[in-house]
């Protein structure tokens, strides 16, 4: 989705729909772009698809500069439309998760300051970046239950 196919006025790997029964795209121009062949890319393994028809497409000048039009797809790329999906039918869960999820992030920033970790190599990196949030942690149950009855709980 980071093509530049939409901004220069031609369709976008959005206006193909993909069908799964028959792992294929339909191109705007209702013609069938098949399966051709998988690559590793970035580690992610991508699967290509293009249609017969592109070099005689009427709709061609809206599609692409290319012989034909490829439309790459994921391996798992199922997994992300099933989650857009459900953003599209309650788009206030954003919203909350903003509300949510982004804060305590928002709050070890700024306790960490503008340094970067002052560990090096990923097992240290995941020990000082655990007691953030465990220090995170410990002050929100503070904040939210006292001193006290925090350490009766922690006691039993």
């Amino acid at each position: 989705m980071t093509s530049n196919a939409k901004a220069e006025g031609r369709f976008d790997k959005a206006d193909f729909i993909y069908i799964a029964r028959d792992d294929e795209y339909r191109c705007p121009a209702r013609q069938r772009a098949i399966y051709r062949y998988t690559s590793m890319e970035g580690g992610l393994t991508l699967r290509t698809y293009w249609s017969s028809a592109c070099p005689h497409c009427p709709m061609k000048s809206q599609c692409t500069p290319s012989d034909y039009r490829r439309i790459r797809r994921w391996e798992h790329e199922a997994v992300l439309e099933a989650m857009q999906r459900r953003l599209n039918r309650t788009p206030e869960a954003s919203r909350l998760r903003r509300q949510t999820a982004e804060h305590p992030f928002g709050t070890l920033k700024s306790w960490m300051g503008s340094t970067h970790f002052l560990t090096k190599t990923l097992p240290r990196v995941r020990t000082e970046m655990s007691l953030h949030v465990l220090a995170y942690n410990i002050k929100r149950a503070l904040q939210i239950f006292g001193t006290q009855p925090l350490i009766r709980s922690m006691m039993t």
